[in-house]
């Protein structure tokens, strides 16, 4: 529990929610529903607030529990916290951060990468159709169906973005060379996938370019058109660049 109001108070540092007692369970009665939905409307309502730290404890003993199927148990886990909803705000951030954060503590995933929240996105009303049937009728056999239906369509997603990624480290390997004819190619390449989205001066800092030749190599890179200027440098904030081609895959331009 001390894990999730951790990150519970890091999530909401800035941001939408900040304002609502961050990393701290809800005193009081929250629901689910549109915007100004008073809670007799509501399409759902929570357990009462004292209800919550039981409920959380129950939950942390069964993450600790050794289950069989781990795919099975984070759909368990997952469904749980929704539904206590143990927080005012980022009850839904929080509850996909536990996903891929639990099968990386339990040694399913290697790092804890898993992004399944895009499919939960792009069938939101199946997800909550599952989650609420679950609350009203007991159905968890629908609710892990579709869970474990989520992780194979995601996972073969990922897999698919993972081996695009890499024909494009391939393909830009001779590009980059070509284009910077600079001993410092490889470096500046390996910059570019690890943070697609940067300034002159954090190039120069991270790539370990000197920087002198982090100008000319980036300058180069422009007029390649491998990179481009997203914003321009105004007094002392540098100009921001991107790597567009990277973006285009994971699909967040």
């Amino acid at each position: 529990m001390n894990l999730i109001k951790g990150m519970h108070e890091v999530l909401l540092d800035g941001v939408r929610g900040r304002d609502k007692s961050r990393e701290e369970f809800r005193t009081i009665q929250n629901w689910v529903g549109k915007p100004n939905t008073p809670m007799n409307e509501a399409s759902y309502v929570p357990p009462v607030p004292n209800k919550v730290l039981e409920y959380m404890s129950n939950l942390e003993k069964y993450c600790h529990y050794h289950e069989k199927d781990r795919l099975v148990q984070v759909s368990v886990i997952h469904a749980q916290f929704e539904l206590i909803h143990p927080f005012l705000d980022g009850n839904g951030r929080i509850g996909r951060i536990l996903i891929p954060v639990f099968l990386y503590e339990k040694g399913v995933l290697k790092s804890p990468t898993f992004y399944i929240s895009a499919f939960l996105e792009s069938t939101r009303e199946e997800y909550y159709a599952r989650l609420l049937a679950i609350s009203h009728k007991g159905d968890w056999k629908s609710w892990i169906e579709y869970f474990l239906r989520a992780v194979a369509v995601q996972a073969i997603a990922d897999s698919q973005k993972a081996s695009d990624i890499m024909s494009l480290y391939n393909t830009m390997k001779t590009t980059v060379a070509d284009a910077t004819r600079s001993r410092f190619a490889i470096q500046a390449l390996d910059f570019l996938f690890d943070r697609p989205i940067f300034n002159g001066s954090f190039f120069a800092s991270k790539s370990q370019i000197p920087r002198g030749s982090a100008a000319i190599v980036l300058n180069k890179l422009l007029r390649a058109k491998v990179i481009e200027r997203l914003e321009e440098g105004k007094g002392r904030s540098p100009a921001v660049y991107v790597f567009p081609s990277l973006l285009d895959i994971v699909k967040i331009r």
